[in-house]
């Protein structure tokens, strides 16, 4: 992978993770993260200029939906679950 390809892709993996944990639902959000997270897992291989340029194409798509999502979760903001309600040990 070339230089420009290489900090493209990371820019994008970083822009992508930052606005995924704008969700303010829990399970969209996790789920956000971790799919993310294991598409780039399993095309770090990719050598291939082309085929690198097609999935950075479909990422910034992507992006574009997380980003409207993002916005129509906060506009529609649902109860907290458990899990985010946990408070702090004390110590």
């Amino acid at each position: 992978m070339a230089a420009s390809s290489c900090t493209q892709v990371l820019d994008l993996y970083w822009v992508m993770l930052q606005e995924s944990k704008h969700f303010s639902t829990y399970n969209y959000r996790t789920y956000a993260l971790r799919q993310i997270r294991n598409a780039l897992r399993e095309n770090k291989n990719v050598k291939d200029p082309v085929e690198i340029q097609t999935l950075v194409n479909k990422a910034k798509r992507d992006l574009g939906i997380i980003h409207r999502q993002v916005h129509i979760s906060q506009t529609y903001p649902m109860d907290k679950l458990i899990i985010e309600n946990q408070e702090k040990p004390r110590t």
